[in-house]
């Protein structure tokens, strides 16, 4: 009967603790998840490709949901060997973070060197944060490294090399590429001659820039414009451009060619256009061909236009040089009709090579000989002479 009794109080308490475990267990469980859940420790990319040697920063956001601030620890859970990782804030390694309660973006930073000799492969980082009770969350980072150089950062042009007349602005396309695991903010400069300006535009912008913050492993195509100084000389300059960051300073050269500026200007050595001239009468008349440029003119043609029946030619109807900045004078001689009647006529003389040209108008006024103004001047001599006469001869009578 003893036996038969305490085989059931035994079955009873089998029972009991079989409805009470589950039961305890659920509760436990239950408070786990509420704990684990009132921490979260999170960041924006937990997984990426990296390269050997990279050094990485990981910004940490804080979720908590408890009420309440709180201190928080960190740790390194799990590292790989040869791997160095360290939790900073404001600048200095730390190893807690007060996170209050909500929303905590950037609260610490997490940062990781890979060493140079890390294989290729999927590698583990764990991190963990906790705090005095039981609130704690681990963030795992995944990272690939690969066993290709992805290649450094860079700033070049496909087409580093313009060239332009004088007084022609450039523009240069170039692109940047942030190859680096870290977000990068890259401020331009540039070494141009004095008086030139050099500009920065990225692509999809309206307005030049100082600088430019870029994600990592993306580029970004920087149109550079670059006006010359308004008195610059023909020739090559080699402008060197820079995109520098706290961890790089990446540089590209542009070459400007001015091929030159031609100018010439026609005139008289007294900046005079006009002259007198007869009819039938050669007139010699000095031009002044001005060299306005700052390069040479080669093959000087001079030529002209004049009313029906003038003649116009030159003393060296074709220079061969004038220097940048020189002149030379020529002679025109010019021939009016024999049959011009008296008064103003123009004269169209013009310089010009395959470069440039210029030409100038002059005023010529003509002025008509005939034999009857000098009859007439020998029939007044004459009869002031025979007045003369008479009046010697009869004029004592």
């Amino acid at each position: 009967m003893n036996g038969f009794a305490g085989s059931r109080r035994k079955t009873a308490m089998h029972i009991m603790a079989a409805l009470v475990l589950p039961v305890l267990l659920l509760l436990g469980a239950g408070r786990e998840v509420s704990a684990a859940g009132g921490l979260q420790m999170s960041t924006g990319y937990p997984g990426m490709s990296v390269t050997a040697g990279d050094e990485l920063t990981f910004s940490l956001d804080f979720s908590n949901t408890t009420g309440a601030g709180m201190s928080v620890s960190l740790e390194t859970v799990s590292l790989p060997e040869g791997w160095k990782g360290y939790f900073t804030g404001n600048g200095s390694e730390v190893s807690q973070v007060y996170v209050k309660s909500g929303d905590n973006d950037g609260k610490a930073v997490y940062n990781l060197t890979i060493p140079e000799e890390a294989a290729g492969g999927d590698y583990e980082v764990a991190l963990r944060a906790y705090t005095a009770g039981e609130a704690s969350d681990t963030l795992t980072l995944n990272l690939k490294v690969t066993e290709e150089e992805v290649g450094g950062s860079s700033f070049r042009s496909e087409y580093p090399e313009q060239e332009g007349a004088s007084g022609a602005s450039f523009s240069f396309d170039a692109t940047l590429v942030n190859n680096s695991a870290t977000e990068q903010n890259y401020s331009f400069s540039s070494n141009a001659p004095a008086g030139w300006s050099v500009t920065f535009t990225p692509s999809g912008e309206s307005s030049p820039v100082n600088s430019i913050s870029m994600e990592p492993r993306k580029s970004q195509t920087i149109t550079v414009g670059v006006t010359p100084a308004a008195d610059a000389e023909a020739g090559a300059y080699t402008i060197s451009c820079a995109a520098v960051s706290a961890g790089e300073n990446l540089k590209t050269d542009l070459t400007a060619t001015i091929t030159g500026k031609y100018a010439m200007d026609v005139t008289t050595p007294s900046g005079r256009l006009s002259t007198e001239a007869y009819a039938n009468k050669q007139k010699e008349v000095a031009l002044k061909i001005v060299n306005n440029g700052n390069t040479d003119l080669t093959n000087v043609n001079l030529s002209s236009t004049a009313p029906d029946g003038w003649n116009v030619s030159f003393s060296q109807p074709v220079i061969d040089v004038i220097e940048a900045g020189a002149s030379v004078e020529v002679t025109a001689y010019i021939t009016p009709g024999e049959d011009a009647l008296s008064g103003d006529y123009v004269v169209s003389v013009k310089a010009s090579n395959s470069d440039t040209s210029d030409s100038a108008e002059f005023r010529i006024s003509v002025k008509t000989e005939t034999i009857w103004g000098v009859v007439g001047v020998l029939l007044i001599v004459c009869v002031f002479a025979g007045l003369g006469w008479v009046f010697h001869k009869y004029g004592r009578r």
